[in-house]
């Protein structure tokens, strides 16, 4: 797969996957009862990580500088 994922969105990928895990954990958070939606936060940074987003392959978005 070719990636499509650029630097300044990788960049809030992974400040919102962070945020998300915190609050899972909870880390500084109140426990709510829904701490655990946080776990959705290992998708941004998985994204993030690898480069790609599925989602965004299917909609035709890219956010990496063309070469």
């Amino acid at each position: 797969m070719a990636k499509n994922v650029g630097g300044v969105d990788k960049v809030l990928r992974i400040v919102i996957g962070l945020a998300l895990i915190a609050w899972a954990i909870p880390l500084g958070f109140a426990n709510t009862g829904w701490n655990w939606v946080g776990w959705i936060g290992v998708i941004p940074l998985l994204t993030a990580v690898f480069g790609v987003c599925p989602l965004y392959s299917l909609v035709g978005l890219n956010t990496c500088p063309r070469k």
